[in-house]
């Protein structure tokens, strides 16, 4: 059995674009937590200067057919001028 992936997901709005970053992720999530392999994908902490992301998924498999799909192109294309900074992205 592989091990379980955990990664932590770092989202820093322009001023002013908390909300529609929050809504983006909202619809992401939707999507992401019917995939096969996820475990764990939810906001964890949230302010108008920071969103963190925790995912957890149940193999690098998973994951990878993640990383690739529609939720995550969808996902980065709707994020892609309400970021102060790309998103940072950390294993665990």
């Amino acid at each position: 059995m592989s091990d379980v992936i955990n990664l932590q997901a770092t989202f820093l709005p322009n001023d002013g674009e908390f909300f529609r970053v929050k809504l983006a992720l909202d619809i992401a999530i939707e999507q992401v937590v019917e995939e096969a392999g996820c475990i764990q994908y939810e906001i964890t902490q949230e302010s108008e200067e920071k969103i963190v992301l925790t995912e957890q998924w149940a193999s690098e498999a998973d994951l990878d057919r993640h990383s690739k799909g529609i939720a995550v192109q969808d996902l980065n294309e709707s994020l892609s001028a309400l970021l102060a900074e790309p998103v940072k992205l950390d294993r665990l």
